[in-house]
């Protein structure tokens, strides 16, 4: 499977050593550390909703006009990729599921680009986290229903029996394996968004001592930069200057004429950002288990028994390279992991 290459970096900067994920075992003090900052949104997504490409709210629509330079087509009548089923996985699946023919999936209608998404006939919801969900299926030879969802009651309805699974750009951590089981498909990063061609790299704490630097309010993201300046005033350094504006649209803005130096948010909402403009750069790769490793996964009632079908699912998924081809379309390759795996309470 190939991936991306990692965005550019000046000269005189060092590259940062990385690892192709392979879907690892989480300790608990990775667990602990990828939940959000409120304990009231422990059960939420990965991390806050992420920017629109477009740089307004809601859905994150496209902007129209099909395929763009980056090369994503974001119409409503883009060809599917599908699967084919494989027997002896779809044998493991829940009497049940396997009776009703069908894999209800919840995904969030009101994420971002790349992920889940209006395409540009504002009817279509298209997206990696669909594409990924809609070829799992396939391989379990299950029908593919779509149910919308948001941030804040995927918990509660997927309790309640109204979904399968979900796909909502979940990340595993402790509170959500109480309740949840996952199987997980995609790793989770964060990375900076920069103008194009800044002279400076930002990737650790060292490098944005001084720096002016964008995030969200309350996430995930925000508490790695506060962990991160709390190290650099313990060495005697200055910290960053966090920023956080009420618009994705604000924060382009502010980044786009120079009144900050960054942007923290997920790797693959900014990525789409920068593949669709020529003015901004990612640098930068942190896991959003920082300072251990998280994993963005397939989400399930616990003990319904679904976990592990899908995550066989997503194995031979993966061996057949219809995975790759999913992730390579929305340009998420540095993303993907070559096992899936199924994460339980007793085996996180």
């Amino acid at each position: 499977m190939t991936a991306l290459p990692p965005p550019s970096r000046p000269a005189s900067a060092a590259a940062p050593a990385t690892r192709r994920p392979t879907g690892p075992r989480l300790t608990r003090r990775a667990l602990a550390a990828s939940g959000l900052l409120l304990p009231a949104a422990l059960l939420a997504a990965c991390s806050d909703p992420a920017p629109a490409a477009s740089g307004s709210g809601g859905s994150g629509a496209s902007d129209g006009g099909g395929e763009s330079d980056s090369g994503i087509d974001t119409s409503g009548t883009q060809e599917l990729i599908r699967a084919t089923a494989d027997e002896e996985i779809a044998a493991l699946l829940p009497p049940e599921i396997a009776d009703s023919g069908v894999l209800r999936v919840g995904i969030n209608g009101t994420s971002s680009a790349p992920l889940s998404f209006l395409a540009d006939d504002n009817q279509t919801y298209i997206g990696s986290e669909i594409d990924i969900a809609r070829i799992v299926a396939d391989k379990l030879g299950l029908e593919f229903e779509l149910k919308l969802t948001t941030w804040e009651n995927w918990p509660l309805k997927l309790e309640a029996g109204e979904f399968d699974a979900v796909h909502a750009n979940i990340g595993v951590n402790a509170e959500r394996l109480e309740k949840f089981d996952f199987a997980s498909y995609r790793a989770a990063y964060m990375s900076f968004l920069v103008k194009e061609g800044a002279e400076f790299w930002l990737e650790d704490p060292d490098s944005l001592s001084g720096r002016l630097i964008a995030v969200g309010n309350a996430t995930n993201q925000e508490r790695i930069l506060l962990d991160w300046n709390a190290e650099l005033e313990a060495e005697g350094k200055e910290p960053a200057q966090l920023k956080n504006y009420s618009t994705d649209a604000d924060t382009l803005l502010a980044l786009g004429s120079g009144r900050i130096d960054g942007y923290l948010s997920p790797f693959a909402s900014l990525s789409f950002i920068a593949a669709r403009r020529d003015d901004f750069e990612l640098q930068g790769r942190i896991n959003a288990g920082w300072p251990d490793e998280t994993l963005v996964a397939g989400t399930f009632a616990r003990g319904s028994g679904l976990a592990e079908p899908y995550a066989a699912a997503l194995n031979a998924l993966i061996a057949d390279g219809t995975y790759a081809q999913v992730l390579e379309r929305w340009q998420l390759s540095e993303e993907a992991l070559t096992e899936s795996r199924v994460h339980t309470e007793e085996t996180p």
